[in-house]
């Protein structure tokens, strides 16, 4: 399993965001009991925005996966940019 850091950029669409939240916290709550979602928690500084850690076993499931977050449909993400990350130290190293 690969492990990815996906930021997501936040656009100017309040709103939508805070509207948005539960249903999105509730889905997270959900990928980390399954297992898929390592971290997540938005930025305390700078732009909008938050950091995501997944395990997937591939690119293309991770994509499959990030697009079933309400945030996606709500239209709130200006950008998604996803690393695959290789932990060296840390809990999540197998």
């Amino acid at each position: 399993m690969t492990v990815y850091a996906v930021r997501y950029t936040y656009n100017d669409k309040a709103a939508n965001l805070a509207a948005t939240r539960p249903v999105h916290r509730a889905w997270l709550t959900e990928r980390l009991a399954a297992g898929d979602l390592l971290a997540s928690g938005p930025f305390a500084d700078g732009d909008p925005g938050a950091l995501l850690v997944f395990r997937a076993a591939s690119r293309g499931e991770l994509d499959a996966l990030v697009a079933q977050d309400p945030y996606a449909a709500a239209d709130v993400l200006a950008a998604v940019e996803v690393r695959a990350w290789e932990q060296v130290f840390g809990p999540w190293v197998d």
